[in-house]
C-alpha cells in the first residue's frame, strides 16, 4: 500500500499525549496482547491486570514511530472519506457525513464506555467516532500473524465501516434487536453486524484501488489473512480453547474472509446484507 506522503484526513482527534489511565507492569503492547484475547474470547483477565497494580501515565512525547502510525491512520481514514462519499453518492444518492477516528495510548473514555486494549479498536456510535491505539497494530502483526499496511488499514476499514451502518440505520436497529434478544441470539446478532462490516471494507478496498492506484493484488491478500486471523475459531484455538459457535461474535475465520471477498469483487453495498441470508 502506498501512503506516504499522500493527504490525510482532518478528522484526527489525537488523544495520545495526554494522561490517563495505565495498567503498570505489564506494558504497552504486552498488555494488549494479553487483553485482545479477552475481548475476543470473552475471557476474564482481570486477575492478570490486578497482580500488576495501578499506577498514571504522565503527559507523553509522541514517538517517531506514533507520528508515522498516526499519519498512516490519517491518510487511510481520508481514503475512506473520499469513496464512501462517492459510493454513497453514485449507489445510495445520499451524502456520506465522515466518522472522527480517535487515537490513543492505553487508554481513554467514550460515550460507549472506557477503551483500553481490552477493548480494542471500536466504534462508538453514541458520538460517531472510532477508537484506536496503534500499538494494537503491533499486536495484529507480531501475535496474530496479520502482516502488511494493508492488514492495518483493513482494521481501520473495518470500524469506519460500522460508521457506514450507523449512517445508513443498520446499527442501531441491529443494536436494539441485540438488546432485547438472549445471550445466543445477541452474539448471533452481532456475528452478522461484524460480517456486513467486513463486507463493506472490501467494497472500499477495491473503490480505494481503483481510485487512487496504490493498493495491489498483494495488499488484498494481507486483508484477507488479517480477516483470518481474527476469525473467533482461530483465536479460540489459539487460546487452547475448543470453538465454541454460540460465543462467536465476529464470525469464523472462513466467514470473515469470505465476505470481505464478497464486498471486494462486487464493489456493491448492496452485496453485503447479512441480514437477509441463512448462508453467512
Amino acid at each position: 500500500m502506498d501512503w506516504r506522503g499522500r493527504r490525510g484526513s482532518r478528522n484526527i482527534e489525537d488523544r495520545r499525549s495526554s494522561s490517563g489511565a495505565r495498567v503498570g507492569g505489564i506494558g504497552g503492547v504486552g498488555m494488549i496482547a494479553v487483553l485482545l484475547i479477552g475481548y475476543f474470547l470473552g475471557v476474564d483477565v482481570t486477575p492478570l491486570l490486578q497482580e500488576q497494580g495501578p499506577s498514571t501515565r504522565p503527559q507523553t512525547e509522541l514517538t517517531a514511530a506514533d507520528r508515522e502510525a498516526g499519519e498512516f491512520v490519517s491518510v487511510t481514514l481520508a481514503d475512506t472519506e473520499e469513496v464512501w462519499a462517492q459510493l454513497f453518492r453514485s449507489q445510495l444518492a445520499r451524502e456520506y457525513r465522515p466518522a472522527t477516528l480517535v487515537l490513543f495510548k492505553d487508554a481513554t473514555q467514550s460515550p460507549c464506555g472506557g477503551a483500553s486494549g481490552a477493548t480494542g479498536p471500536f466504534y462508538c456510535p453514541a458520538d460517531r467516532k472510532a477508537y484506536l491505539d496503534t500499538a494494537f497494530f503491533s499486536v495484529l502483526e507480531s501475535r496474530l500473524g496479520a502482516e502488511g499496511d494493508f492488514a492495518a488499514a483493513y482494521v481501520i476499514a473495518h470500524e469506519i465501516a460500522h460508521h457506514v451502518q450507523n449512517e445508513l440505520g443498520i446499527l442501531g436497529q441491529a443494536n436494539q434487536l441485540r438488546a432485547q434478544s438472549s445471550r445466543a441470539d445477541s452474539n448471533a446478532i452481532s456475528v452478522r453486524i461484524e460480517l456486513q462490516a467486513d463486507c463493506l471494507s472490501g467494497v472500499w478496498a477495491r473503490t480505494a484501488a481503483q481510485k487512487f492506484g496504490t493498493i495491489d493484488r498483494a495488499d488484498f491478500q494481507e486483508a484477507v489473512n488479517a480477516a483470518r486471523q481474527i476469525g473467533d475459531d482461530t483465536l479460540q484455538r489459539a487460546a487452547g480453547q475448543r470453538p465454541m459457535p454460540h460465543t462467536f461474535t465476529h464470525g469464523t475465520s472462513d466467514q470473515r474472509a469470505r465476505w470481505f471477498m464478497a464486498g471486494l469483487q462486487s464493489g456493491q453495498i448492496a452485496a453485503c446484507d447479512t441480514f437477509s441470508t441463512n448462508d453467512l
